[in-house]
């Protein structure tokens, strides 16, 4: 029997239950969420924008996410860093973006730590992608009660980051992170976009 078309559904095809709320969800989860990044400033976006979600509905990053692009020189890390006193100011006043003196400084700061990476030798999309687990270890999830707020793999990349000076990189922000960029695989199992699938 086929299940009924939901109201946020642009068609019949099943989906993850939290894409479900919003045109911007379905969107999200159809054409981003889960699969692969490539670049420096692509994993510097999501870190950041993963950062700025912590305590707010993804649904406000996701639509304050040109903004964000724009304020940031599109996640460019070498120019964040230059940022100083006067950005955080100037970036403070503009209600485009979440309005966090914190989470702007952990931008700053975390964009200073991406560049310490490469000075070392270490590409930032090479060292998030080194905690992915095993997908042998890692089931589908079921349905959406079996996704876990994080795991032993997320703890150890949180730690590893904050090791390195990078800020709002908890445990359960992090798995967020792995979730978004296709290191784990969390597309319940029937849902559309579940691997091998929709590609």
């Amino acid at each position: 029997m086929s299940r009924a078309k939901g109201p946020e559904e642009p068609d019949a095809r099943r989906r993850c239950d939290w894409a479900l709320s919003a045109p911007d969800y379905v969107a999200y989860h159809d054409e981003e969420w889960g699969r692969p990044v490539h670049g420096t400033a692509a994993w510097f976006e999501r870190i950041t924008l993963e950062g700025f979600q912590a305590g707010l509905s993804w649904i406000v990053i996701l639509r304050k996410r040109p903004a964000f692009r724009d304020v940031f020189h599109d996640f460019d890390p070498e120019a964040v860093a230059r940022f100083g006193e006067d950005d955080v100011a100037r970036l403070l006043t503009d209600a485009r973006i979440v309005r966090n003196r914190q989470k702007i400084e952990a931008t700053v700061s975390n964009a200073r730590a991406v560049l310490d990476l490469a000075e070392a030798g270490t590409d930032l999309g090479g060292f998030l992608a080194s905690f992915a687990p095993d997908p042998a270890d890692h089931p589908r999830p079921a349905r959406l009660a079996d996704v876990p707020p994080s795991t032993p793999a997320s703890v150890a990349l949180s730690k590893a980051l904050k090791r390195r000076g990078f800020r709002f990189v908890g445990p359960t922000t992090c798995y967020a992170l792995m979730q978004a960029t296709g290191l784990v695989d969390d597309h319940v199992a029937y849902c559309w976009r579940a691997t091998g699938r929709g590609d």
